[in-house]
Order: structure tokens, then sequence, then C-alpha cells
């Protein structure tokens, strides 16, 4: 999900869902054609595995 295009200016989020700190740069990535950002990598891995996680069970795949 994550990719070298996304810009910080279209993030749609300022704060880390999971910290609360400040989104950076090098922790941005795309959900559903949208930009969401992270406090760092750590946070945005974080998201990904669980959006996975749920997309999965979703489609019945575990």
């Amino acid at each position: 999900m994550a990719g070298g295009d996304l810009r910080l200016e279209d993030c749609l989020n300022r704060v880390c869902p999971w910290s609360g700190r400040p989104v950076q740069a090098d922790s941005l990535t795309r959900y559903k054609g949208k930009t969401v950002g992270f406090c760092n990598p750590g946070c945005r891995e974080k998201f990904e595995k669980a959006v996975n996680a749920f997309d999965a069970a979703i489609e019945g795949q575990k």
C-alpha cells in the first residue's frame, strides 16, 4: 500500500491514529484511494497488517 508518490499535503489526517503524534511524510499509505498518514513506518505497517487481516476475513480467506 505504501508508495513514493504519496504527498503529505494530500493526507486525510494530521495525527497518527495509533499514537496521536503528527504524521510524517515517510509514513504515508494509500487506503481505498485516499492518502492516510502515520507518525512512523512502524505504525503504517501495523495499519497495513490490520487492514489486510480484515479484508481477508471479509472475503472469507483467513
